[in-house]
């Protein structure tokens, strides 16, 4: 995708949780919301995690790992009674990850304070998921936070089906406030089986669509690449042939591409092939954060004209 320097940059927001993967070669920092923010910047957005860390040593140390990465730190709450939220990650012959995800953590509870919701109203684009939506707290902070955002912000519902923290009313409302979603081939059953879609995967796709009001249904294949569904018309994308190192982020980073290829007006074509070159890179990597070539990140940013 072009990119042109402007005086000023999309806001974009990654809304939910932020912990640490405890991986098999050591700590990496996770949760969606963050790799996604950190793309997103990274190929030319102003981005900002939205989320709770523990008052612990962890929660420190993820603060200083999102200053590292050049990302705002100014909404990530913290606090006294839960632990900053780690997950055990296994990874398979094929680099593809398994969690298991530890409960009553502090992103469990993300307050609706007044500066947050007010920030709200600034964002351009804000990206959010099912797993941040577990526990009552979180899940009510998040629905005040899109209900709080512009009429024209583009609400991504990066669905993110993780254990059995996710069921259909989660599924239902988000999808009633989404402007885009986006999920993998093994979730489009499990969306569609929730919500009663039947048939064929295109009339899958056009029954969410018409259904929900949705702007697009990104569809995520793995190694098979993507297709982006708009309109009545699908676009579809082979993918990029990679040495998979590991999977961790790749969706995250695909779903930035996509959102600032939206946000820029960019052709559907040129946003899955962009969005897929991105997310290949991510897989020749390790962790969910590796530092994009010269080739994929933006140096000067995009104009926000809203």
């Amino acid at each position: 995708m072009q990119v042109t320097q402007e005086k000023h940059k999309f806001l974009v927001v990654g809304l939910g949780e932020i912990l640490w993967d405890i991986l098999p070669a050591g700590k990496q920092l996770g949760g969606a919301p963050a790799n996604f923010a950190y793309h997103a910047q990274a190929i030319g957005s102003e981005a900002v995690v939205v989320s709770r860390v523990g008052e612990d040593t962890l929660g420190k140390e993820i603060l200083t790992r999102l200053g590292e990465l050049g990302l705002e730190c100014g909404y990530i709450q913290t606090d006294r009674e839960h632990p900053t939220g780690t997950v055990t990650v296994e990874l398979d012959e094929q680099g593809k990850p398994a969690y298991n995800i530890h409960e009553d953590v502090a992103w469990d509870f993300i307050g609706a304070e007044v500066a947050l919701l007010d920030f709200a109203s600034r964002a351009d684009a804000v990206c959010f998921g099912s797993l941040c939506q577990r526990h009552r707290v979180s899940r009510a902070t998040i629905r005040e936070f899109l209900s709080a955002t512009r009429q024209d912000c583009i609400r991504v519902f990066d669905i993110n089906l993780r254990q059995s923290y996710f069921y259909e009313e989660i599924v239902e409302t988000m999808l009633g406030v989404a402007d885009v979603l986006k999920l993998n081939d093994e979730e489009l059953p499990v969306v569609a089986r929730l919500v009663g879609a039947k048939g064929t995967e295109d009339e899958v796709l056009s029954d969410l669509t018409a259904r929900y009001e949705l702007r697009m249904i990104a569809l995520t294949r793995g190694s098979a690449g993507s297709l982006l569904y708009s309109g009545g018309r699908s676009c579809e994308h082979e993918g990029y042939p990679t040495e998979v190192v590991d999977t961790v982020g790749a969706g995250d980073a695909f779903s930035a591409a996509l959102t600032v290829g939206l946000l820029q007006g960019t052709d559907v074509s040129e946003i899955n092939d962009f969005a897929n070159r991105v997310a290949s890179f991510v897989c020749s990597q390790p962790g969910a954060t590796p530092r994009l070539p010269d080739s994929l990140a933006a140096v000067e940013g995009s104009e926000s004209t809203k």
